[in-house]
């Protein structure tokens, strides 16, 4: 009965692509797969989209203000009070907090970027370590051009200048000038972007 499974697996394996039922074969330890008898070309259309997706789709219904060409490319979760530019681009993020977040035009993140817009009222709270209801709301800007790079996180209170430029890893807490790129925990700026050649790209609408 085993070796008709087998037989049956390998012949509509070739027509199909959902896996349903695994046959297991002991002695020779190998592991075959019974597939549902869907043809192939179904497949084709199930083609990635990173303009229009799970994560697009729920941005587009839960933020108050998304521009043109919103781009997902990994697990994007925003806040209902998140406003975006034209163009982003993410490559997986998480907002936490209700404070107001603002990100501008030709944004574009690595992936698993943090963003955090409010904090516990550990100061004036009535428990310790933190009261758990009571929290302090603290707004981000993040400008035009602003690119970030991956696993950066980005506390509350924040402001990134246009075409500034995060460090893959760091972690900010403050503000940061146009066309500054900075990095490190707590993110320092280290240097800037060429002013001259910047304006000369912006000029000539040269985004990407």
């Amino acid at each position: 009965m085993r070796d008709v499974w087998v037989i049956m697996a390998r012949i509509i394996k070739l027509f199909s692509c959902i896996p349903i039922l695994k046959v297991e074969e002991n002695e020779r330890k190998s592991t075959y797969f019974l597939f549902g008898f869907i043809p192939l070309f179904v497949s084709k259309q199930c083609k990635f989209n990173g303009y229009d997706n799970l994560w697009t789709r729920k941005i587009y219904k839960s933020c108050p203000q998304v521009g043109e060409r919103l781009w997902c490319g990994a697990k994007t979760l925003l806040s209902s009070n998140t406003f975006l530019g034209e163009h982003c681009c993410f490559n997986g993020c998480e907002i936490h907090g209700s404070g107001k977040v603002t990100i501008g035009n030709y944004f574009h993140s690595g992936v698993e970027l943090l963003i955090i817009a409010q904090n516990h009222n550990y100061d004036n709270g009535e428990h310790i370590p933190y009261s758990p209801d009571d929290y302090e709301y603290r707004d981000i800007t993040i400008g035009d051009c602003v690119w970030i790079g991956s696993r950066v996180t980005i506390l509350p209170g924040t402001k990134i200048g246009e075409g500034a430029i995060i460090q893959a890893g760091a972690v900010f807490h403050g503000e940061i000038p146009p066309l500054a790129i900075a990095g490190g925990n707590p993110a320092k700026v280290f240097k800037y972007r060429d002013r001259v050649h910047f304006e000369k790209l912006k000029n000539a609408k040269k985004f990407n």
